[in-house]
């Protein structure tokens, strides 16, 4: 197994998550940018600054970007 700090599970809630603010701004005809891509360029050595950590930083903002939209007043 992979040093890197991307569980499976973790992978998973983040793409869960995605699916669920994507479904829901749909609903709402709220337009998100699109999610972060997951890395392809990990060397699974656990290094200082993984490209996973990135990643999740991106999605921690992603998914805050998309509640604010989410959560924005109509515009009347």
């Amino acid at each position: 197994m992979s040093a890197c700090p991307a569980p499976p599970s973790a992978r998973d809630a983040a793409l869960a998550m995605f699916a669920t603010l994507r479904a829901r701004a749909g609903a709402q005809g709220v337009v998100l940018r699109a999610p972060p891509p997951e890395p392809t360029a990990c060397c699974g050595r656990g290094c200082n600054g993984c490209v996973w950590e990135a990643y999740y930083a991106a999605v921690a903002y992603w998914q805050q970007e998309a509640l604010d939209k989410l959560h924005k007043p109509a515009a009347a």
